[in-house]
């Protein structure tokens, strides 16, 4: 091979790794445990709605504000705060992931995507607020 097409194939590989490293989003769930560990930053967590505990959603109050707890694959059951609509059928879900970060012992989320039953396959209803 020829000095300018090991440079080509250097420079070449050399981009796709800057471009797979800033837009790339190859986040893996976390649990709220690592989750409190870095507050500021964003996580994916993935669990159940915790069984027992009241969801808190007024929509003549505040339409924009619902307070639910979610058991994450740990076990650790967390408070998580959704600014925005309660989903519909969120107590139907088998699971549910949310992005958000930690703040001040609960989990804020910006965005919630419920895995649902299904007979056939598993539905994804994904549901989100502006940010």
């Amino acid at each position: 091979m020829k000095k300018s097409h090991i440079v080509l194939l250097v420079l070449i590989a050399a981009a796709v790794g800057i471009i797979v490293s800033m837009f790339g989003d190859f986040s893996t769930y976390e649990t709220f445990a690592s989750a409190a560990k870095d507050p500021g930053k964003k996580y994916h967590v993935i669990g159940v709605l915790a069984k027992g505990k009241n969801m808190e959603y007024d929509p003549v109050k505040d339409p924009n504000h619902f307070v639910f707890y979610v058991e994450d694959k740990a076990g650790q059951v967390n408070k998580v705060i959704f600014n925005g609509a309660k989903p519909t059928d969120i107590e139907k879900s088998e699971q549910v992931v949310m992005m958000g970060h930690m703040e001040d012992g609960s989990f804020r989320c910006s965005k919630i995507q419920m895995k649902c039953p299904s007979k056939y396959k598993n539905d994804q209803i994904a549901v989100g607020s502006p940010s």
